[in-house]
């Protein structure tokens, strides 16, 4: 009996610790919920904070949301509901999610929106993203390096487009690169053909490399058809740069002598081997590893019942108030520096980028 009674107790406990983070909730859960899995840079933020987290000693619950703002709700009340005590999200949308985040709220779970800052939400305790203004403005000191704008060259013909208009990032991107690209727009130095420069203009929904490719064909159609040059695009990242890749290729034969300009964001792998084929100039290189692991020391100090590292408490405003950040360091990535960047320190392989 007395083996018996030892046996039960043994399976009892094996069983507590595999249903723990179950209904009756985990003491070391946490979710993390990213947008899809059609971008290579949110695979790569999923998976290096899965891994960080569970050497950590976490256990996590990683989804991906395929871009539909319904499967991301139906993952987070599922993560809320079988226990998890901290949530790591990086939204579809900023402005959707504020409904299921007051159930996090309720139940005092943190919430940390992770690269896109979550809107209109007071259910949001910390943001952690690279510093998305300082993106926007590296974007467009290279424009104006290469073109020589600050010793008055020009005029060039230029166009913009940016990211989706529901995710706040875009708007920071797109303003870091305007300050510093506008004033050659109102003197003359830069033309934009199209005439299409307001935000809600160049906007492109979903970040869909298709949606800028179908808007790019459209403008150098009006615009370009007749041999007039492109010099520069400024694209907010590397799925719109594709995009305007894609259209160059189709409008110019794949004659990529003269090619303008054109910006990026992420240094996804494809994005990277235009750059070496000289079909993109430059892309923002925003470590995930350094911000994966930044995260994670957020959701351990939250998870020990102490307060996360931020070191901006001033630039984020959601909406409800200003949202306690950890802003990262973006660099640029272009031909002369890529190597060092991306292969010397071991985010890509050299064969990857064959």
């Amino acid at each position: 009996m007395k083996k018996l009674l030892s046996l039960l107790l043994a399976v009892a406990m094996v069983a507590t610790m595999l249903t723990g983070c179950g209904a009756g909730g985990s003491a070391n859960k946490v979710g993390v919920s990213m947008p899809t899995k059609s971008l290579q840079r949110w695979n790569q933020d999923g998976e290096n904070m899965k891994k960080l987290l569970e050497a950590a000693g976490y256990t996590v619950d990683l989804q991906y949301a395929d871009n539909i703002v319904e499967t991301q709700v139906s993952q987070i009340e599922n993560m809320i509901n079988s226990g998890c005590k901290v949530l790591v999200i990086a939204a579809v949308e900023g402005d959707s999610l504020g409904t299921v985040l007051a159930q996090a709220k309720e139940k005092n779970i943190p919430v940390i929106a992770y690269d896109r800052l979550i809107m209109n939400s007071d259910a949001v305790s910390y943001y952690a993203t690279f510093d998305n203004y300082m993106v926007g403005t590296k974007q467009g000191q290279y424009i104006e390096q290469e073109l020589g704008l600050a010793s008055g060259a020009g005029p060039f013909n230029i166009e913009l487009i940016t990211g989706d208009p529901g995710d706040n990032n875009a708007r920071f991107f797109f303003g870091g690169a305007m300050d510093v690209l506008q004033k050659y727009i109102d003197n003359g130095q830069l033309v934009v053909k199209s005439g299409q420069v307001d935000f809600d203009t160049v906007a492109t929904q979903s970040w869909s490399t298709e949606n800028a490719q179908n808007r790019f064909d459209a403008i150098i159609s009006a615009n370009y058809a007749d041999g007039t040059k492109l010099d520069a695009v400024l694209a907010s990242n590397d799925s719109t740069a594709m995009g305007v890749t894609n259209s160059l290729e189709a409008n110019y034969a794949g004659n990529h002598d003269n090619w303008p300009i054109i910006t990026g964001q992420d240094c996804d792998i494809a994005n990277v081997k235009n750059m070496i084929a000289g079909k993109q100039a430059m892309s923002i290189f925003k470590d995930t590893r350094t911000l994966a692991a930044k995260t994670v020391e957020m959701v351990d100090a939250l998870m020990k019942g102490g307060e996360a590292p931020v070191n901006d408490k001033e630039t984020y405003d959601n909406g409800t108030g200003i949202i306690p950040s950890y802003l990262c360091e973006p660099v640029f990535a272009d031909v002369n520096n890529y190597k060092e960047l991306l292969i010397d320190s071991g985010y890509y392989t050299a064969d990857q980028l064959q």
